[in-house]
This record gives C-alpha cells, structure tokens and sequence, in this order.
C-alpha cells in the first residue's frame, strides 16, 4: 500500500495541472448532476441543475426531492431501481415535467455512490442522448409519414410506367439505331423508377413482425460474408463481439437488410487504401426506452455497433439523416436509413450515430428475445 501511495505520489508530483476538485470539475458540465441521500433529501446539484430545476443550491440542498417534482415522476422508480439492484440504469425518452420548469424530454442515468448505502446521483443529458433519441424518434414518424405517399406510388405510377415502357418497346422494334438508343434510355428509366417505386412500398407495410430468438452473430456473419463477396472487397473487417450475448428478439431477414444497409454506406465512405469497418456488440444493463404515450417500458440490453474510419457525416446532414429523401451521396435516394429507422421501430428498438472525421459509429440497442422463443 506504502508503495502505491508513493508510486501515486510520484505522479502527483511529477505532473504540473490545475488544482482542480471535484465540484469545479461537475460545475463545468454542461448536463444538470445532482445526488439524492438515503431519506431522498438533494445533498449536492451543480450549476446545470440549478439551472434545470430553476431553484439555487440553497433552495435545493435539504430539500425531498418529492417538493421538487411531482411524486409520480419516472425518476423516482429508476432510483428506487438503483437502490434496490444496486446497478446503474439509464433511461431514454423520459419526459420531466413541473409548471415551474415545463416539459423536457431527457434522458436519465442514475447510479448508487459507492460507500453511501441508499445515495445515488442522477444525471440528466437534455442536449446530448436524449436528443438523439427525439431525433430518432422523429425520424421514426418521418420515415412512416412517407407510408401514404408510397401506397399512392405504387398504385398511381407503376401502372402507367409499365404502359411507357411497353409503348418504349414497340417503338424500339420499327426504330433505327439513334431511335433504338433512346427508347433504350426510356426503359432503362422507366425500370429505374419502378425500382424506386418498390423500394418506397416497404413503407407502407404496416403488418406485425414476425418476430423469434436471432442469433446477432450469425446474422453479422452473413452479412460479412456478401459484403466481402461483392462492394467490400477492399474494406479489412474487424469483428469484436460478446460471445455471451442472448439472442435477439427480432426479424432475421429485415435485420440483414438493416446491418448490409449500414455496412454498404460504412464501405462507401471508407477510404480505397486502409479502409476498416469494425463489426460489434456488447450487453448493456440498465438501458430502457420510454413508449411514448404509455408507462410502458421497453428494455434494450443488445448493442449492436457498425464502425468505420471514413470522412465522417457532414454538418449539415446530422440533424435529418434519417429522413426520407436525405442522402450525402452523390445518386441517392436517401431511403436507406429512413428504412433502417423504420425496421429498428418495429422491433421497439434504437439507433443512434456519432460522426467525426475516420469514425463514423452506427448502434442499434434491441430487445432481447424472451425465455420462451430461446431454444
């Protein structure tokens, strides 16, 4: 002990930094910290929290946290989650609501404090996971707002593009050779736009999934596999998963078409030379999402990451990537994601992105399967 309290002096001594302590450092957050003790009482709030709650330190320290927000409030069952589990939980999509600092959509980490039986400390993110989630959830609803548009396509365009294409096809047999090449052109757009077309109907498929136990690792397999066969011959994969993981709860062939929709724009956006994409999963605890419009809760233990080290998203496109029509590629049609958005939808999961120059990551947080579909 004696020598790691030398070795840890040594250190001190050596670096030069700021005298810095812990509250300096939580008042420099920007995300409102606070910490409830074991009779509910707040005993510390930084900055951000006063700010968030509208009340200073000294209105708040000593004060039930019940006084504060309405005793009905999802914070109070996470901690009492915490405090009864003792594992941290977090929470996306929970609404915060008091008449004294209105509506926010949040999300919330609560943890216990080591060596504080029954003390937790709460951390709420407004700017940072929780607006992703809206995000997500926007893009959810954008991606299903197209649903009407893409049942009227299907009816109203494919009809008449068949009838183009077949007129195309007769002109083209009486045609001489410049006349040939642009009927050509009119079928070969026409097919396009069919093509289109079908793509979009996927939207407007409003069955219930049929759902059952999927191995992630074997689906993530498969996907590699004709990934490598075909667009990502140049691309090294790296595969980084947890062997342990349950099975998800999900829809084998539409979570293929999800992970080789992100892995063909993860191989697109890699460089020629040293392109890498890394394949991932892991089991996080404690990690639920809200149902909107209910007390519901659906727990999303299963991430699952698509990583690669291309030029990143731009600026401009973060905020609606998932929307319909949105597209950083040159020729796109910008429907990839907003299907991705809607597929992760109806297995009630999440998808997320962060994005910066050589790392650009794509999770997917999903149910697992329960015992019953396990075989």
């Amino acid at each position: 002990m004696k020598q790691a309290e030398r070795a840890a002096g040594a250190v001190r001594g050596a670096f030069k930094g700021p005298d810095l302590d812990g509250g300096t450092i939580l008042n420099a957050l920007a995300e409102p910290v606070f910490v409830v003790d074991d009779d509910g009482c707040v005993c510390y709030a930084n900055l951000a929290a006063e700010q968030f709650l509208a009340m200073s330190a000294t209105a708040l320290l000593g004060r039930k946290l019940t006084e504060i927000l309405p005793a009905d409030s999802p914070i109070f069952s996470l901690i009492e989650h915490v405090r009864t589990g003792g594992q941290s939980v977090s929470e996306y999509g929970v609404t915060i609501e008091t008449p004294k600092i209105g509506s926010h959509f949040v999300s919330i980490d609560v943890s216990a404090v080591t060596d504080c039986p029954g003390v937790v400390a709460i951390s709420i993110q407004e700017r940072s996971i929780a607006r992703k989630i809206d995000h997500q959830l926007v893009h959810r609803n954008a991606a299903r707002s197209v649903t009407a548009m893409a049942a009227m396509l299907a009816h109203e365009v494919k009809n008449p593009l068949s009838g183009i294409r077949g007129a195309a096809q007769l002109v083209e047999q009486n045609a001489g050779p410049e006349d040939r090449e642009l009927t050509r052109l009119i079928c070969d757009e026409t097919d396009r736009i069919v093509a289109l077309v079908q793509k979009m109907e996927m939207f407007s498929d409003e069955r219930p999934l049929e759902r059952e136990a999927v191995n992630i690792h074997e689906v993530l397999g498969h996907v590699r596999l004709l990934a490598q066969s075909g667009f990502a011959r140049h691309v090294r994969f790296i595969e980084t998963y947890d062997p342990s993981l349950p099975p998800v709860y999900g829809n084998r062939d539409l979570l293929i078409q999800v992970l080789l929709n992100l892995v063909k724009n993860a191989a697109e956006a890699v460089p020629q030379e040293g392109g890498e994409i890394q394949l991932a999963t892991r089991f996080q605890q404690g990690v639920r999402l809200t149902v909107p419009g209910s007390r519901a809760r659906v727990e999303l233990p299963l991430a699952v990451s698509v990583t690669d080290n291309g030029g990143g998203i731009p600026e401009d496109l973060k905020a609606h990537l998932f929307d319909a029509f949105v597209s950083a590629k040159a020729g796109g049609t910008g429907l990839g994601l907003a299907l991705v958005a809607k597929i992760i939808g109806d297995h009630g999961g999440v998808i997320e992105f962060q994005s910066e120059p050589r790392k650009t990551v794509f999770q997917m947080m999903l149910p697992q399967a329960p015992k019953e579909f396990r075989s």
